[in-house]
Parts: structure tokens; C-alpha cells; sequence
């Protein structure tokens, strides 16, 4: 009986360890298929729609933030620079920031313009950041991080392409080595909102966006028209992210300002997040559900049409162009607008 006992017992053991064998290649297939985690640059020209953009990318795994390069837009270099170092520390984030391109690639002085309060937080004094920009300037930085990480690196820009221009002129080689490039830029196939036809980001330095758009690197372009209908955050959701937290309420407040702003336009309990929308564009695949392949051609010249950016269709024949295109920029133009709050909100919270 004891023999049988102890056979029984070996038996068992055998098979236990037969079955945890079995797991280890599996484990190992899971493993190896893990996707890497992304290597990124976030360009920007932080007001409150920037900010709630860099918090979500704090937020997501998915991603390594290498560093914040900051440029003049929506608020002056030094403000900006403020403001992404506070959006940082409240997501818990130790990206370093860079200050960059204090005035436009022709070298002409920009003076900063907000719609999201002086500040471009909504001036409601939250804005005391601890920590400070790096020494290095934010173009020098760009380059060595492609140098250092070729085939890498993909930049999200969510403000005027001035920076990004300024690094294609210093180092075009280096530069050739960018992965990708996601622009929160152009009114997609809609209105603009600097003007009836062009997007701010563009207008803020047109001549930057086109060197941009003709350099040769992937462009994944994320227009006003994303942004714009169901995707826009109403009065009852902005409750909803401020109960959420003190991240949420910090969002909330430095969006009062704009809130404003529409309320005054004539468009009152709704306002559009593009930067959340692009960023989220380039963080999830789900939410992105249709593109078009295209040649961007962005317009420079003075006048009513200056920093609008027309798209060419590829597979469309037009009957007045040679047709010849370079297709130089992928347009999103559909993505799960109905659940862009949510999708957010899930990741901030």
C-alpha cells in the first residue's frame, strides 16, 4: 500500500512539472511579442489643450517621453516652458523640458497669442512649477536624441512646426532619421479657426509648416476637423474630469478661459481639445478609424489664404495639377469621436 502510495505521489509530482514545463515557451512567445515601448518628443507651445495633452502622455504606457521641447504660440517661451514643467510634475512625470524657437524660422518675432488666458492656463494661478527647463536648447536636444536613437524617434508637435523646422535645416541627415511625425496642425478637410481656411499652429509660422511637409519624413497629420462635433468636451464632462482627481481639476481649471471664450463666440457648454485628440491619435490605434494618403501643400504667400494647407488626394486625378505628387502626409480623418472623452478620461484618472 505504501509503494502504491508513493508512486502515485512521484506520479503526480512528474506530471505537475510536465505541465509547468509546457508554459515556458508560451511565456516566452508572450513576452517576445510584447510591443516595445515608443521612444518620444513632444514639441509644444503649452497652453491648456497642450498641457492636457502632455498629461495623457505621461500617463500612457505605451510611450517613453525623452523630453519636452518647448517654442513661442500660444503663450511666450517662458510662460510655456512653466506651464509644461507644472503639467509634468502633476502627472508624476520626470520628462526634461528644453526651451526652443523664441520667434519664427524667418526670424521674426512672434508675439504669443491666447485664447486660454494670459497665462494660457486659464489664469487661475495654478502654474508653480518646481522644477527648471534644461541648458540645452531644445533644437540641440532634438538632434542628439535622433543621433543617439536613429530610426527611433517620433515627435508629436502640438504647436507651430518652428523648432522642428529650425533641426531639419541644421542637421537634414539626422534628421531623415526621424520615425515619424505627428502634427496637431492644418483644419483637415474643414474650416480653420485663425482664420476661415488655416489652423493656429500652422498660421503662428506657415513657412515652418511647409518645410515640414516637403522634408521627407512620415507626417501623420491630426486636423481641426477630429476635433470638432460629438469629440467636443461639454460642460457636464468637464465636471466629470475635475470630480476625478486633482490631475482632472487641474485640467478643468486651466481650461476657464477658453470656456469662456467660446461661451462669448457663441458656442457656449462645448469646446474643442485638438492637442488631447492628436495625442490620442498617436497613442491608441483604436481610436484613429480612417486615414487618406495625400500630398500636403501649404501656402505661404501673403493674403487671405496665407498658412492654409491644401490637401491632394492620392488615387484622385485632378484636372488642372500635373498630378505628379510626392504623397508626403497621412490625414486622419475619422476617428471614435463619441468616445474621445472617455477614452481620455480612462487614461488620466
Amino acid at each position: 500500500m505504501n509503494t502504491d502510495r508513493r508512486m502515485l505521489q512521484r506520479l503526480l509530482v512528474l506530471t505537475v512539472c510536465v505541465m509547468l514545463l509546457s508554459l515556458v515557451p508560451a511565456m516566452g512567445e508572450s513576452a517576445a511579442a510584447a510591443p516595445a515601448v515608443r521612444k518620444v518628443i513632444i514639441d509644444t507651445d503649452t497652453g491648456a489643450d497642450d498641457a492636457s495633452a502632455l498629461i495623457l502622455a505621461a500617463k500612457s504606457p505605451e510611450i517613453e517621453i525623452l523630453g519636452v521641447t518647448v517654442l513661442v504660440g500660444n503663450v511666450d517661451l517662458e510662460q510655456g516652458t512653466r506651464n509644461a514643467l507644472a503639467a509634468l510634475e502633476i502627472a508624476g512625470c520626470e520628462a526634461p523640458v528644453y526651451k526652443g524657437a523664441g520667434e519664427r524660422y524667418s526670424g521674426e518675432e512672434i508675439h504669443a497669442f491666447s485664447v486660454f488666458g494670459t497665462d494660457g492656463m486659464g489664469d487661475r494661478d495654478l502654474i508653480h512649477p518646481r522644477g527648471e527647463a534644461r541648458e540645452e536648447n531644445a533644437v540641440d536636444f532634438i538632434l542628439r536624441t535622433v543621433r543617439e536613437n536613429p530610426g527611433e524617434i517620433e515627435i508629436i508637435a502640438l504647436g507651430p512646426a518652428t523648432n522642428i523646422a529650425l533641426a531639419m535645416d541644421r542637421e537634414p541627415e539626422t534628421m531623415k532619421q526621424v520615425k515619424m511625425i505627428w502634427s496637431m496642425g492644418t483644419a483637415g478637410l474643414g474650416p480653420g479657426n485663425a482664420s476661415p481656411v488655416a489652423e493656429f499652429n500652422v498660421y503662428a509660422d506657415a513657412p515652418a509648416y511647409r518645410r515640414m511637409l516637403d522634408f521627407g519624413v512620415p507626417v501623420t497629420v491630426i486636423g481641426l476637423d477630429v476635433c470638432d462635433g460629438e469629440a467636443q468636451w461639454t460642460d457636464a464632462q468637464f465636471d466629470t474630469l475635475s470630480a476625478s482627481g486633482e490631475t482632472g481639476h487641474f485640467i478643468t481649471e486651466s481650461f476657464a478661459s477658453i470656456r469662456e471664450f467660446y461661451a462669448g463666440n457663441g458656442s457656449a457648454g462645448s469646446v474643442m481639445n485638438c492637442d488631447s485628440a492628436a495625442m490620442l491619435c498617436a497613442l491608441d490605434p483604436e481610436f484613429v478609424s480612417g486615414t487618406i494618403s495625400c500630398h500636403g501643400s501649404c501656402l505661404t504667400e501673403p493674403g487671405e489664404a496665407y498658412a492654409q494647407v491644401i490637401f491632394y488626394k492620392e488615387g484622385f486625378t485632378y484636372d488642372v495639377a500635373a498630378n505628379d505628387f510626392d504623397y508626403n502626409v497621412t490625414l486622419v480623418n475619422t476617428v471614435d469621436k463619441a468616445g474621445y472623452f472617455a477614452r481620455y478620461l480612462d487614461r488620466v484618472q
